[in-house]
C-alpha cells in the first residue's frame, strides 16, 4: 500500500513587512552620509533696480581682487591702475594677512580703501572713519578646485572675524562673541563683511 505524501506546511510571511521596515529604519539610523562642506554666510540684497549705473562704479583703490587661474594659482592685486601693485604665486594662508591690511588699511595708504566717516552713525561710536566702500573681488576659474576655493573664502572670512576680534577688545575690552547687540552692531559696522564673488571666468595661466 503506497504512502501518502505528507504536505509541506507554507511560512508565515505577514511578519516579513514588518521586519524589513525595523531593518531599514536601523541602517537608516546606524549609517553615516558624507555630506559637502559648505560656507555659512549671509549673501547680499538685491541691488535696487532704480538705482543708476553710475552709482555703483568703485574706485579701483578700494578694490582688492583675488583670482584663481586654470593651474589653481592664487594672484590678488588692488589700487587703481596707475598705482596697481600685483602679486602672484600667494597661497590661501597668505591671504588673511592681506586682506585685513587692506580692510582696515592701518597706514591710510593711498592705494588702499579710502576712510569715511560711518553714515548713518553707528551705535556707541557716532560717525567713526571706516573703509566702508571696500571690496574683496573673489574670480575663480570654471576648474578651479573646490578645496582651493573654500580656503581662499574660510581666509577672507576669517581675517574680517580677527578684525572684529581685535577691534572689540580695543573699544569695549571684550571679545566679538560676548558683546552687547549695540555693540555688536557698532564693530560690523567698522568692519562689514564684503566678499563679492564674481562669475568664474577664464583665466591663463602665468
Amino acid at each position: 500500500m503506497a504512502r501518502k505524501k505528507r504536505k509541506v506546511p507554507g511560512l508565515n510571511g505577514s511578519s516579513l513587512a514588518d521586519i524589513s521596515f525595523i531593518l531599514l529604519i536601523f541602517f537608516l539610523i546606524t549609517t553615516s552620509m558624507d555630506t559637502d562642506t559648505g560656507l555659512v554666510r549671509r549673501l547680499p540684497p538685491p541691488p535696487d533696480p532704480n538705482q543708476l549705473e553710475e552709482d555703483v562704479k568703485v574706485k579701483g583703490r578700494n578694490v582688492l581682487v583675488v583670482q584663481v587661474n586654470m593651474n589653481n594659482e592664487i594672484l590678488y592685486y588692488y589700487g587703481d591702475e596707475a598705482k596697481r601693485v600685483t602679486v602672484t604665486g600667494v597661497q590661501p594662508g597668505d591671504l588673511r594677512k592681506i586682506a585685513k591690511e587692506f580692510i582696515a588699511n592701518p597706514e591710510n595708504k593711498a592705494n588702499m580703501p579710502e576712510f569715511h566717516p560711518a553714515d548713518p552713525p553707528l551705535p556707541l561710536l557716532g560717525a567713526y572713519p571706516v573703509t566702508k566702500n571696500h571690496i574683496i573681488s573673489v574670480q575663480t576659474d570654471r576648474s578651479t578646485k573646490y578645496e582651493v576655493y573654500f580656503q581662499i573664502q574660510n581666509e577672507l572670512m576669517a581675517a574680517y572675524n580677527e578684525l572684529r576680534d581685535e577691534f572689540a577688545r580695543e573699544k569695549f575690552g571684550k571679545y566679538f562673541r560676548d558683546l552687547t547687540e549695540d555693540e555688536r552692531l557698532a564693530v560690523t559696522g567698522v568692519y562689514p563683511m564684503k566678499i563679492s564673488e564674481a562669475e568664474p571666468k577664464k583665466y591663463g595661466g602665468n
